[in-house]
């Protein structure tokens, strides 16, 4: 039991000092002090790691795949990215990261030499009279050495020609302050032992050689961070040069890290966007309380979760980090928020809700709970982008609004006085309407979009109607759904009809005009006939196609008295009586006796004939 207790443990003592670190290096401390630093090193329960990992065969397999490593293959990213769900080993991790960063790369394709940038930064230092191993104690000698500067008051102790600038030295205070603050715990950072005075040597010589390399970015706060966790898995020159990947590349974390701080800004805007695109309840109810979300996600981005208590979560979200870029950073500050969502709606006070996003529980962030919420959320670049353009624009936009709002000139304060008198209500009024309006606009502009576009396609089809529809339109019309035909059928029986009913009306007074003189706008045939010249309604237009138009049109070109008989016929007698009960009938009925009393068929009774065989044979045999 004690040998697994132990193997599983990797628990080092510092005989000097007698702390006790845990297996990643931090102390130990009572849990009073504990709660204070923040950190937590309960990392097994049951002799069982909260961490996966991996056996022999996996491990075999993983340095296998690094041996033979190609970052621009698909398959070994997603062969990394199964053994990083399965659990990198801490032994394997720095290689990992050289892999997934490409640092070799860098390196030889840079002009830039590290150890000949040392030199030169050691110059100045030493006319400083600051040493690179005692830079922490050396923080008051050069807040009087930038105030000198500052006032431009040289001492007099110090030669005329010096080899350090002002600058120089405002960079070399800036990061002694914040050497003391970068993971006070960590054995390779605190105290004054020999392990722990050449960890701070190295992190400061990594981070002012980086502000030498790239002046447009510098040192900014944040760094220190980054560089601490790089020195913990890399020696001091692949972590400067995986520094410069990271800071570098866009990918990664160029868009957080400036001289002036406004990138780290402008991605908390944009965070603070995608989190009210995926939680709109969550990201109001913070609001409500007053919390912005700039107070806990710069922290956050700054230092990559470094802050979060369980040091094993911290890891595998970097190991992510390293082969996703800045998308895992949003990924894994969007999946701590859902975790706490349910506590965080049950607060209702700033004081309760900022100290729980900043300090994020130990029960959130064990990898048990952590790492499988991280994995299940989903992040993609395109929503980022989306994002970012969004607070681009909202920038802008006011931007130009502040240039281009025109300054009104002043009036005199009596003129301002009757104007809020009489047309105060006024205004407050048409302003409230404007703003109405303006919300309504911008909310239903895709239905105004839809209505303009039924309407356009209703006035093609009108348009269409007035023309002969050819060969290819009456197929595709033949093709259509039934749905689509059974409706068009109603409406064109329904059309003709109407149509029916008011050429019969319109030919009683044809008939009794055929005497003397033709109807006003008809024009009359070759064999005697009137017909109509004036345009056709605009309801009837779409008749024209199909079987019922040309039996429509047919009918139409008859003469206005055999058209008139034929209605006469087909019309269903509304009394028994045998006498006709309209001039038209009347008109007919003298007609078919002038006719018989003749010997001649009647023009009626041939019509009678053709159109209706089955009574013609009726009346031939009663003959």
């Amino acid at each position: 039991m004690g040998r697994r207790r132990s193997s599983t443990f990797s628990i080092k003592r510092r005989a000097a000092e007698g702390l006790v670190f845990d297996e990643f290096g931090f102390a130990q401390t009572k849990r009073k002090e504990q709660k204070l630093q923040h950190r937590c090193h309960d990392y097994s329960d049951c002799f069982s790691p909260s961490y996966p990992q991996l056996n022999a065969r996996r491990v075999k397999e993983l340095c296998e795949l690094l041996s033979y490593w190609n970052g621009s293959s698909f398959i070994c990213k997603s062969q990394i990215e199964r053994f990083m769900r399965m659990g990198i080993p801490p032994a394997l991790r720095g290689r990992v990261w050289k892999c997934l960063l490409n640092i070799d790369k860098l390196r030889e394709s840079s002009a830039f030499n590290y150890q000949k940038c040392l030199d030169e930064i050691r110059g100045p230092l030493v006319d400083l009279g600051v040493s690179e191993y005692g830079i922490i104690s050396a923080i008051a000698t050069l807040n009087d050495t930038e105030n000198d500067l500052g006032s431009n008051q040289l001492p007099s102790r110090c030669p005329p020609d010096l080899a350090y600038s002002s600058a120089d030295v405002t960079i070399f205070r800036q990061i002694a302050l914040d050497l003391q603050r970068s993971f006070p715990t960590h054995r390779t950072l605190m105290g004054e032992s020999p392990e722990a005075i050449e960890g701070q040597a190295k992190l400061f010589r990594v981070l002012i050689a980086y502000a030498k390399y790239n002046p447009k970015i510098g040192y900014s706060q944040g760094m220190s961070y980054i560089a601490a966790v790089l020195l913990m898995h890399l020696s001091e020159e692949e972590a400067f040069w995986a520094l410069g990947v990271l800071l570098e590349k866009p990918k990664y974390l160029s868009e957080l890290f400036d001289l002036s701080g406004e990138k780290i800004q402008h991605q908390a805007m944009v965070f603070h966007q995608f989190f009210k695109h995926r939680k709109p309840q969550l990201s109001k109810h913070i609001e409500d309380v007053r919390v912005s979300s700039i107070h806990f996600v710069m922290p956050w981005f700054l230092t990559l979760f470094t802050s979060l208590p369980c040091w094993d979560s911290v890891l595998a979200i970097w190991d992510l980090i390293m082969l996703h870029g800045l998308s895992a950073v949003f990924r894994t500050g969007l999946t701590i928020i859902q975790l706490l969502e349910s506590r965080l709606m049950n607060l209702t006070d700033e004081a309760a809700v900022l100290p729980l996003l900043l300090r994020v529980p130990v029960d959130v962030s064990q990898h048990c709970v952590l790492l499988p919420a991280l994995w299940s959320t989903e992040v993609q670049e395109w929503e980022i982008k989306c994002m970012n353009s969004l607070v681009l624009e909202e920038t802008e936009g006011h931007h130009l609004g502040k240039i281009e709002k025109p300054i009104p000139p002043p009036l005199p304060t009596k003129v301002k006085e009757q104007e809020k008198s009489v047309d105060g209500p006024k205004l407050e009024a048409k302003n409230s309407v404007r703003k109405d309006s303006s919300v309504s606009g911008v909310k239903h502009v895709f239905t105004r979009l839809v209505r303009m576009a039924q309407c356009y396609l209703l006035d093609k089809d009108c348009q269409s109607g007035d023309s002969k529809p050819s060969p290819s339109q009456s197929s595709s019309a033949r093709r259509r759904s039934s749905k689509a035909s059974r409706t068009t059928s109603s409406i064109t029986q329904s059309q003709i009809r109407a149509k029916r009913s008011q050429k019969g009306l319109s030919q009683q007074g044809s008939v009794s005009q055929t005497r003397g003189g033709t109807l006003p706008g008809s024009t009359p045939d070759s064999d005697g006939s009137v017909k109509d010249s004036r345009p056709e309604p605009a309801a009837f237009r779409r008749m024209g196609s199909g079987p019922v138009g040309r039996v429509a049109r047919r009918r139409s070109s008859l003469p206005p008295r055999v058209e008139s008989l034929r209605l006469l016929r087909t019309r269903t007698p509304q009394s028994p009586s045998p006498y006709p009960s309209s001039p038209a009938q009347t008109l007919a009925h003298q007609r078919r006796k002038t006719s018989l009393s003749r010997g001649l068929p009647s023009r009626c009774h041939c019509l009678n004939k053709t159109t209706n065989p089955l009574r013609n044979t009726q009346e031939s045999q009663l003959i």
